[in-house]
């Protein structure tokens, strides 16, 4: 049988095949493809009864009736988050819906440290200007966080892992949750109401899934809590942010710095190359006019530990499903699976 995977990116397939390889023998064959799933290309994974998808790709209700159509019975998500599935489409449409529930937390939560640190000391900056042989220190003065307070909106295990580097540099922890992590109080953390958080960290880092409660979880009134010289950093999910408030708070000369992995209409965008198009997405375009503003493609998981982590499950998600089983990462499961 032939599996069909969209959205898959150059240094992730290696892996991807390798791992499938190895799982299945040779009984399954793997097709890759770059393209990322959603109503234009839905055809391309007609005859496949597993397709296995992408945080970028687009599963909405019209695109898993296409896919059940084309004789699909699986779709396996290779990411943790799930927001872009019609979860309610696929059960009534039979489908056995997975994902990857967990994957190396260091990988999403070192990589919010880079961001952190790279606007706090102005590393882009210095790096552009050397380039140029301009070895001034004009404007590129950072703050030393030691000592410092450092707020973790979601304290789990991605969180944690933040928050532990933070103990590392000697900062103070503040943390929100709906629940407190052991791990995070033996660090030091004390849990405290939100806004209480955004007013007196002077780094505030999300690690939370987008979910109805947490869309725009970051507004105006949390953004006008925060310091004016404080840090935000997002690698979690671009609907936590309301990026039209965010770019107000910007406008006014607010925070230091921020440092954006994702963004809140990325699908499209991010793992693409645009270099040669108009940007029309203006916030996003006026994003990075703020030379305190550092916006990545969503690279925060990118890790060979990581990837290969999500190639695992991911071939076990499908394993499961020809065997007809199911697990903590099953999120919809088909009656005659």
């Amino acid at each position: 049988m032939e599996i069909v995977a969209f959205g898959v990116l150059a240094d992730e397939q290696p892996l991807l095949r390798e791992v499938f390889d190895r799982a299945f023998g040779g009984r399954h064959e793997l097709r890759c493809l770059g393209l990322f799933l959603n109503r234009d290309t839905v055809p391309t994974a007609a005859g496949h009864e597993v397709v296995l998808s992408s945080v970028n790709d687009t599963l909405d209700a019209a695109v898993l009736q296409a896919l059940a159509d084309g004789g699909t019975r699986m779709v396996a998500q290779r990411a943790t988050g799930y927001n872009n599935i019609d979860l309610n489409a696929a059960r009534d449409l039979g489908l056995t819906v997975a994902r990857v529930s967990a994957y190396s937390p260091h990988s999403v939560a070192e990589f919010a440290w880079t961001l952190a640190l790279a606007v706090n000391r102005r590393i882009v900056r210095a790096a552009h200007r050397t380039r140029e042989f301009d070895f001034r220190l004009d404007g590129l003065m950072g703050r030393d966080l030691h000592g410092r307070t450092a707020g973790v909106v979601g304290t789990g295990k991605i969180g944690a892992a933040f928050a532990r580097i933070a103990h590392g540099f000697g900062m103070r922890l503040l943390g929100w949750d709906i629940a407190e992590n052991a791990d995070c109080l033996a660090a030091g953390m004390e849990y405290v109401e939100r806004e209480r958080l955004f007013a007196e960290a002077d780094l505030v880092s999300l690690h939370l899934p987008l979910l109805p409660d947490t869309h725009h979880l970051v507004d105006a009134k949390m953004l006008h809590l925060m310091k004016d010289d404080a840090i935000l950093v997002n690698s979690s999910r671009g609907g936590l942010v309301d990026t039209g408030a965010l770019l107000e708070t910007l406008r006014s000369g607010r925070l230091s710095g921020v440092g954006l992995d994702v963004y809140e209409e990325e699908a499209g965008l991010f793992f693409l190359d645009k270099s040669l198009e108009v940007m029309t997405d203006e916030r996003l375009a006026r994003l990075m006019t703020f030379n305190n503003v550092l916006v990545t493609s969503h690279q925060a998981y990118f890790t060979q530990d990581a990837v290969g982590q999500i190639a695992e499950t991911t071939a076990g998600n499908v394993a499961d499903y020809f065997a007809g089983r199911t697990g903590d990462n099953t999120l919809v499961r088909s009656p005659a699976a």
